[in-house]
């Protein structure tokens, strides 16, 4: 049976659907991966969802808003993993001299060194992944550039709503 070039094959479907899933499976991988990493070095009050969000911020200033508009809260909830940062001594926050009902956070060192600790084990698994030959050519920027689009194409869609 023919279908038209704009409705999905029952294949093309199936494709799409796991791709969905194995990016949130590959999500859930590197989360489990961080959890492991920071067991064994003794972090008991950080989650690798929590590290995660300290290596995206990294060296930057922001606010709350501008972390959930980033992307960087990864379906968490910012509100509480930021407190708990705050409270485990992650991060510093501070009101903003323009807007003091804004609050301004950024990694205090002992989140600088979460950051550069998940920043090493990063390169440790990119290093693995080469080394292992996981990916034609060992060349993410295919994929990259596909993802890209597809983000690009569904944030068009979340605008149209």
């Amino acid at each position: 049976m023919n279908h038209p070039t704009n409705e999905p094959s029952p294949s093309n479907r199936n494709d799409f659907l796991e791709c969905l899933r194995l990016i949130e499976r590959l999500h859930r991988r590197i989360l489990d991966i961080l959890k492991f990493r920071l067991e064994a070095l003794g972090y008991t009050d950080i989650n690798s969802v929590q590290a995660l969000l300290l290596h995206n911020i990294a060296d930057r200033e922001m606010t709350a808003g501008e972390l959930r508009t980033r992307g960087y809260y990864l379906g968490s909830n910012v509100s509480y993993n930021l407190k708990k940062m705050v409270s485990n001594g992650y991060i510093t926050q501070e009101r903003s001299e323009h807007d003091l009902r804004s609050i301004r956070i950024k990694l205090s060192p002992k989140g600088l060194n979460i950051h550069t600790l998940i920043s090493e084990l990063f390169d440790q698994q990119l290093e693995l992944i080469n080394a292992e030959q996981v990916l034609q050519g060992g060349d993410f920027n295919p994929l990259r550039e596909q993802l890209r689009h597809l983000e690009t194409f569904w944030d068009q869609q979340v605008s149209c709503y």
